[in-house]
């Protein structure tokens, strides 16, 4: 055997070999990193805080989904977490077991398709689909004299800002976080391009799967919806770290020039601060519910309950899990 023939043997081994070990390595994280939690996880979690707990399944355009909420009292307003990616509706565990946003209003954080207990792994690109599949959630427990504020971070803003522009009776203020509203204005990372390949997409985990179909579609969606920022009239605060490479910061001068018809549009940039805000800036985000339920009350006022409309009706109704 030649030299130079034994040399492509152990290049073509060495090749397999890392191939075959990064197969492992991914068919292992699917196993043990999947940024959610069981029913049981989730009881056993507010149940060691002594706060009681409610875990949803419904079924919305074929799919079953799953939300977790602090109660449904109907003389509070309602306050809806949509998360990002990859995640799942564990994001905002510590929003929903602080006692004072507790007293302040019902807390409900979703599990949005393809994370957590809605369809993991399987995604849905289509945010307007999305959309349909969370809005169930407000129609079934919007029943009170109390307002309905939706909250979003990072990949999960576009789809709460579809919402509101798809079902605009069904919410009254809109709280964004690290948000990705512009067309082509974020970070794509290479690794992306890598697990997506046919090399890999077979055994990527479920959650980085999820996360790179909306990756890969989400500037063609975000231009589906570029025209009609100003359809959103309930007020709007919009959150960014000025520091944040993931979302580039020109995403905060799309929302100054397109969310024209919101009642009011507060933009804040956080200094020394990248994309994670939920975590790096809970106490400053908290003060934004607080201000927010003032906000969203005086739209209740003035639009819908004057209007005596209380938004349209679906036909899915939750189980408790």
């Amino acid at each position: 055997m030649t030299k130079a023939k034994k040399i492509s043997i152990r290049i073509l081994k060495i090749t397999l070999g890392t191939y075959l070990f990064l197969i492992a390595s991914l068919l292992i994280a699917d196993r043990f990193i999947q940024f959610r939690s069981t029913d049981e996880e989730i009881r056993n979690h507010y149940a060691r805080h002594k706060l009681p707990i409610n875990i949803t399944y419904y079924e919305a355009l074929g799919r079953q989904m799953r939300y977790i909420s602090t109660g449904n009292d109907p003389s509070k307003p309602i306050i809806l977490f949509i998360h990002g990616a990859p995640s799942s509706s564990g994001y905002y565990r510590h929003f929903l077991s602080d006692t004072s946003l507790r007293k302040l209003a019902n807390l409900i954080a979703v599990d949005r398709p393809g994370y957590g207990y809605s369809g993991f792994g399987e995604p849905e690109p289509d945010i307007g689909k999305q959309a349909a599949m969370i809005a169930p959630i407000l129609d079934s427990l919007n029943k009170g004299s109390g307002p309905v504020v939706v909250v979003g971070a990072s990949y999960g803003t576009p789809v709460a800002s579809r919402l509101i522009m798809d079902y605009p009776k069904l919410a009254d203020g809109l709280l964004l976080i690290a948000p990705a509203l512009a067309p082509g204005e974020e970070k794509t990372y290479a690794i992306s391009y890598v697990l997506e390949s046919p090399f890999f997409t077979w055994a990527q985990p479920r959650m980085l799967h999820s996360a790179n179909v909306e990756k890969f579609t989400h500037e063609a969606e975000l231009m589906k919806m570029k025209n009609r920022w100003d359809e959103i009239k309930v007020p709007v605060i919009y959150f960014q770290g000025k520091n944040d490479d993931l979302i580039y910061t020109t995403n905060a001068l799309f929302a100054k020039k397109r969310i024209t018809g919101s009642q009011s549009l507060s933009i804040r940039m956080i200094p020394n601060r990248g994309h994670l805000l939920v975590f790096d800036e809970e106490k400053r985000i908290k003060s934004a519910l607080f201000e927010m339920i003032g906000l969203s009350e005086k739209f209740y006022a003035e639009n819908r309950v004057k209007q005596g409309n209380p938004g349209p009706a679906f036909s899915v109704f939750g189980k408790e899990g």
